[in-house]
């Protein structure tokens, strides 16, 4: 069980990795992304242990700024990954070089 200030505590370190993503980004840097990749996972193995009690106000808002530098940080992604498709697809003349197929595509419909 996970008191409080464990979570608090966990929260906090969350936000340093998340913040430590975004610089990783920033700097294309691989090895601190999938360091901080890795980071968050273990971290989140954290969070899945039950909390005991209500969560209070200053974690609400640790949780709240963690999803939302989460979120950036997947935008950010994202956009480099565009970036990249868009510069194969400059070289290649074709922008066809990356087409998910349905089955493999995120934007497909799952039921």
């Amino acid at each position: 069980m996970m008191n409080s200030s464990e979570l608090r505590e966990t929260l906090r370190q969350m936000l340093a990795v998340l913040q430590a993503e975004r610089q990783a980004l920033a700097d294309m840097n691989l090895d601190a992304i999938l360091g901080t990749a890795d980071d968050k996972q273990a971290i989140c193995g954290k969070l899945d242990q039950p909390n005991e009690g209500e969560i209070d106000e200053e974690c609400r808002g640790m949780l709240d700024a963690a999803r939302r530098l989460n979120e950036v940080n997947r935008q950010v992604r994202n956009l480099i990954a565009a970036n990249v498709t868009a510069r194969l697809n400059a070289l290649t003349g074709s922008a066809e070089i990356y087409n998910a197929t349905p089955a493999y595509s995120y934007a497909s419909i799952r039921r």
